[in-house]
């Protein structure tokens, strides 16, 4: 999957945009227990995300690839 836009959330969700069309939402509140992620629970530096692509970044590290989202997204269908 490569990520055309990301558009972060308050409710520390992500919209992911893919190349092919589909589109869904990312919850990043799991990683949260991981030390990269901690910062993002402040609203600024949560609202910084990155698109590299085939990855999503912030300025502190914390990174998640397109497999990683690909695989625990939450696929919004076309009505």
């Amino acid at each position: 999957m490569i990520i055309t836009k990301v558009t972060p959330n308050s409710n520390y969700t992500l919209q992911i945009h893919a190349e092919d069309g589909r589109t869904g939402t990312f919850d990043v509140t799991p990683y949260f227990e991981y030390d990269a992620f901690v910062v993002l629970k402040n609203q600024q530096e949560f609202m910084r995300v990155i698109n590299g692509g085939y990855f999503i970044e912030w300025d502190c590290g914390a990174d998640l690839s397109a497999d990683t989202i690909e695989a625990r997204w939450a696929i919004q269908q076309n009505t």
